[in-house]
């Protein structure tokens, strides 16, 4: 085909260059332009900023670092202050990493102070699984005190509270002091015949209370606070200026609390010996008048807590105001109490009272008991950090059940370090890592909202974090024993294995592949299925680490359970390879091979997802208890490099562990194909106990 003629428009004039249509000129003349524009614009931008390879500070960043704004003092310091009347959930890890973690990221210090002002419930094992699990998570106090310190300080500063006409002793009955405070329904209010008494009257009523002259029940110091408050007082009324408007909206807040109904500030104990103080004191502070003057006698800049607290704010501070410690509407003296979200996950019992039941039975279905004395039915309003969202009834209100029948339910777990629990020690035992248990808090976030989630985003977390931190073992659970028939007797060969594929640093070992060796059963099917790739009668499967497949060529069954108890098997490189390898662990008395283990997997506790709903007071909780909450196989097997994998403990070598409060929970390592497992306390000599920590992601579906 001919060539087109080319237009006149385009052919050059003889030594010159080319004509181009004014169409094309302009297209040409809006891309450089446009061109020109995107040049200029890339050189008045800003270099990009440089990628940081810091690990961002959670607690610089959010509602932390909002509080950190609010009191931005150069010497930060916080507190953790427990009652130890309890072994620690894993709310109060949230709790400890908080207040300890903000100090430290601010360059401050935080106390561990145990809040020991109610002897009849604290207990020695309490003060110091509190102090382990603090060093567990990698926290050391700046100090750790006692509120029982300030005994004698606190009782002065009782009696000028009261001088100052804003404390009186209270004689009231549990009832009269609840129909004073409105009721159940928070009806009107009025105040008792003592509220009126002098201020040297109620010194020497409170002097009474300390030197015996009354009983439990019988007298309390009452702060004097909004309760007498008549509503008329905070009335808008049209000819209102803006200040009076402003004031009658604090006093109408402030009257309408019943945290400041009047709260008890000391209460006799009928059970008075402390174990610091011995018997020394018949009163006792309650948390209301103790826990703000703790906080200023320690000089605490920022106290923490959770937000059920938030309510109790306004007694905190008019304490600290009434005794000249904080200045009203300021929070540039004194400490600065700000409340963060509770850490709540699903399915997890975290009430001592009910922990309690689990641990020891319970008898149900009698009578309700009442609560130990009057002061603490004034304290209802008061939410302790202990997972107990059940108050007490007041003593005034206890009535029978209707039913005198009683039921006696037996204990469910072994004891508070039970690895179904949630307490601390309980996750601790389970094999859970410290600093996994660290970041899982932090992950959830520190805001004003309560933290809801499940327990199975704590298992993927903990999973996650165990993935590349802890060694890989073999392990078989439930065992059949496998016989190469095409072997010699004295056949041994070694292979020498990582402890981790993808991370050299972990080191190898070497496992012996003998004549004997055994697989779990869950890979093995004496028929045969086309969707089973494991090991059956006439057909091969891998080994891992292994050169050469096996096959199945025989087997032997028990006459009284039909289970197989023996394989006879071929050992060879003629062997098809089959399309899966499984582990086992081979029998070598030269390599003290397998070692002996009781391997115990657990699940929930209870089939309901939701136990804090379950019917506790009659027993119905029992009647939920998941039969299966732990499954023990008794005859596991460990391969022999376990033994280096214990001696190299803590796996991995953070958080407290690595600063010497490991225990054998320490002694972690990934089942391959089965599970994260540690080592728990019951080993002996002769046999490993194993908990299972979490399982593997590829548990419901592998092949």
């Amino acid at each position: 085909m001919a060539e087109p003629e080319a237009k006149a428009a385009d052919v050059p004039a003889e030594g010159g260059e080319p004509k181009i249509s004014k169409r094309q000129a302009d297209k040409d003349a809006k891309k450089a332009a446009a061109k020109a524009k995107k040049e200029a614009s890339k050189a008045a931008a800003p270099p990009p900023k440089p990628v940081s390879n810091e690990p961002v500070d959670p607690f610089r960043q959010g509602w932390l670092k909002g509080v950190y704004n609010e009191k931005p003092v150069k010497e930060v310091h916080t507190r953790f202050p427990p009652e130890p009347n309890g072994y620690l959930h894993i709310g109060h890890a949230k709790a400890i990493t908080v207040n300890f973690g903000f100090a430290k990221s601010y360059g401050g210090v935080c106390n561990l102070r145990f809040d020991d002002t109610n002897p009849a419930k604290e207990e020695e094992r309490y003060f110091k699984s509190i102090k382990e699990m603090v060093a567990w998570l990698g926290f050391e106090p700046h100090k750790i005190t006692h509120s029982s310190d300030d005994f004698d300080r606190l009782y002065d500063l009782a009696e000028e509270l009261t001088r100052r006409g804003k404390a009186y002793v209270c004689h009231c009955t549990g009832e009269e002091i609840n129909r004073g405070r409105g009721g159940k329904e928070h009806g009107p209010r009025s105040v008792c015949s003592h509220w009126s008494r002098s201020a040297n009257d109620n010194i020497e009523a409170l002097r009474a209370m300390r030197d015996g002259n009354f009983k439990a029940g019988e007298a309390l110091l009452r702060m004097k606070q909004f309760l007498a408050v008549k509503p008329e007082e905070y009335a808008a009324a049209d000819d209102d200026s803006a200040d009076v408007k402003k004031e009658k909206i604090r006093l109408k807040s402030l009257a309408e609390n019943p945290a400041l109904w009047d709260c008890a500030a000391y209460r006799i104990k009928s059970e008075n010996y402390h174990h610091r103080t011995g018997l020394k004191w018949r009163i006792y502070p309650t948390y209301e008048y103790t826990h703000c003057l703790s906080d200023t006698f320690e000089g605490i800049s920022h106290s923490l807590c959770t937000t059920e607290f938030e309510t109790l704010r306004p007694a905190y501070n008019w304490l600290l105001e009434a005794l000249d410690f904080k200045t009203p509407s300021s929070e540039e003296k004194g400490p600065m109490q700000r409340e963060y979200g509770r850490l709540n996950v699903e399915g997890t019992i975290l009430s001592k009272r009910r922990i309690a039941m689990l641990v020891g039975g319970a008898t149900v279905g009698g009578t309700s008991e009442p609560v130990e004395d009057v002061a603490d039915e004034l304290d209802a309003v008061t939410l302790e950090e202990d997972g107990d969202t059940q108050p007490a009834v007041p003593a005034s209100e206890v009535k029978p059940n209707g039913s005198s029948k009683e039921r006696q339910i037996p204990p469910v777990v072994r004891d508070w370090d039970d690895p179904r629990l949630f307490t601390l020690v309980a996750i601790r035992r389970r094999g859970v890592p410290p600093g996994a248990l660290k970041k899982f808090v932090l992950d959830q976030g520190v805001t004003k909202a309560n933290s809801n989630t499940m327990t199975h985003n704590l298992d993927s977390s903990v999973r996650t974090y165990l993935e590349r931190t802890v060694p890989r073992l073999m392990l078989v659970l439930d065992p059949i024993k496998v016989v190469f028939e095409n072997l010699p007797d004295d056949f041994l060969e070694e292979r020498d294995v990582p402890f981790d594929p993808k991370d050299p640093a972990k080191g190898t070992h070497k496992i012996p592949l003998s004549k004997t060796i055994y697989i779990d059963r869950d890979d093995f099917r004496e028929i045969d299925d086309p969707d089973f790739f494991r090991l059956a009668p006439g057909k091969s499967v891998g080994l891992l680490y292994a050169e050469h497949p096996v096959r199945c060529v025989s087997l032997t069954k028990d006459d009284n359970t039909g289970l197989v108890t023996e394989i006879k098997a071929e050992y060879g490189s003629y062997l098809p390879a089959g399309k899966a390898r499984i582990h086992w662990v081979g029998e070598s008395a030269a390599h003290n091979s397998p070692v002996r283990a009781e391997a115990r997997i657990f699940n929930p506790l209870f089939k309901s997802t939701k136990p804090n709903e379950l019917d506790w007071k009659n027993g119905g909780y029992y009647d939920d208890v998941n039969s299966d909450s732990e499954v023990i196989f008794p005859n596991a097997m460990l391969e022999s490099g376990f033994r280096e994998i214990k001696d190299r403990a803590p796996w991995p070598k953070e958080e407290g562990e690595a600063q010497g409060t490991a225990d054998v929970s320490s002694v972690r390592f990934q089942g391959l194909r089965t599970a994260y497992f540690c080592m728990d306390r019951d080993s002996t000599e002769g046999k490993v106990v194993l908990n299972r920590i979490v399982s593997l992601k590829e548990d419901a579906g592998k092949k």
